[in-house]
């Protein structure tokens, strides 16, 4: 599939596809009749994607209310993490860049963990995670968790047998005691369709700015793609508790996406001067509890 995925790069690049960038961050595949590729369409709910001018005002209201979030957290001393997890390329780092965007820095970390070191390869597993959880008025948000031994290290082969059961029976554990001990957890899945997945690979690989956001682990995932959809599926069924839900949103749409976390995120909490014009249930064509998406 690598080699399959190159030579579909190599015909774009020769039929002269490009990548536009009128849309923000957010590029779309142009070919040759300066169209966008519309793989995001899909399996989606929507004929059209949010247009920028409602998501840029919806954003900047969400991101006003995670101000007063965060406010209310720090003078309760409130603990809260988000776990952010989903395929390569489903558009978790674009959304945890807009919750991130104006929220107090003192307040609020982003934690993105390298492979394990060797010392940290002979400890517990949660051991590492554990170190960066949130201390009093703290958000943190994890750019994939604990959660990556149930889906890239089952799929790869860099755990055990033993090792992936054991996280599975010990995880739905190990969440109660985060709550038990007041921290607030929310668990995110994006969800993308294979053949956006494979858009937007071919964008990344297009554009020399976004060509560094492509590794090799990318490219290997793509020939093992129903091997991680009953990874997740499993992964699902056994750590979607209702202390610890999983909560997905297809992200097709990336404005969709990130307004719809946003707004998930915080409907959960009631905090002083919320808005609910703003703030309220997220829309279901796009969220969904995990294991009522188990199938799809």
């Amino acid at each position: 599939m690598q080699n399959e995925l190159r030579r579909y790069i190599d015909r774009l690049r020769t039929e002269g596809y490009s990548v536009r960038d009128d849309h923000g961050e957010d590029p779309d595949l142009i070919d040759t009749r300066g169209r966008a590729v519309d793989t995001w369409r899909e399996n989606y709910p929507y004929d059209e994607r949010m247009d920028r001018a409602t998501y840029e005002v919806e954003k900047y209201l969400l991101q006003i209310e995670l101000l007063k979030f965060q406010a209310w957290a720090k003078d309760n001393d409130s603990k809260h993490i988000i776990v952010f997890e989903g395929r390569d390329a489903a558009g978790k780092g674009g959304t945890i860049k807009r919750f991130q965007e104006y929220i107090n820095v003192r307040h609020a970390r982003v934690v993105a963990l390298n492979k394990p070191s060797d010392r940290e390869s002979g400890q517990w597993y949660m051991q590492r995670y554990i170190k960066h959880f949130p201390t009093a008025g703290e958000l943190v948000m994890f750019d994939r968790s604990w959660y990556n031994r149930a889906g890239v290290e089952r799929v790869m082969g860099f755990c055990t047998d033993h090792e992936y059961e054991r996280f599975l029976d010990h995880v739905p554990l190990f969440e109660q005691l985060i709550i038990d001990a007041g921290i607030s957890l929310t668990k995110f899945w994006f969800s993308v369709t294979q053949n956006e997945q494979r858009t937007r690979f071919a964008i990344r690989q297009l554009d020399p700015v976004r060509r560094w956001k492509l590794s090799d682990m990318d490219l290997e995932s793509l020939d093992k793609w129903e091997l991680y959809t009953a990874a997740k599926e499993e992964m699902f069924r056994r750590t979607d508790t209702d202390h610890a839900p999983w909560t997905t949103i297809k992200s097709n749409d990336k404005k969709r996406a990130r307004i719809n976390a946003m707004r998930f995120f915080l409907d959960q909490f009631d905090y002083e001067n919320k808005d609910d014009q703003v703030v309220f249930g997220a829309d279901p064509k796009i969220v969904r509890r995990g294991r009522d998406a188990v199938g799809d």
